[in-house]
């Protein structure tokens, strides 16, 4: 249960760490949030196929950022066309 709501967490703070770092480049705050869960879970699953893993707290963070990014850069292009 912990792990879940951690996972949330981590998801929203990256979501909305992702929206600072793409400044005019996001979907809203709200947006951004439910972006950085879904990135998140995402950034997870590159990052394990390049061979790494998050053991901490900070390497999660990083990992869901990374994740939120990508969804937001693929969320924009797919916006775009």
């Amino acid at each position: 249960m912990y792990s879940f709501i951690w996972f949330l967490l981590i998801g929203l703070a990256a979501g909305w760490l992702a929206g600072r770092i793409l400044r005019g480049k996001g979907f809203g705050i709200i947006a951004n949030l439910v972006i950085g869960v879904v990135g998140s879970f995402l950034g997870g699953i590159v990052f394990r196929f390049l061979g790494f893993s998050a053991n901490n707290l900070i390497a999660e963070l990083i990992v869901a950022v990374v994740g939120a990014i990508l969804l937001i850069i693929i969320a924009g292009f797919i916006k775009r066309k």
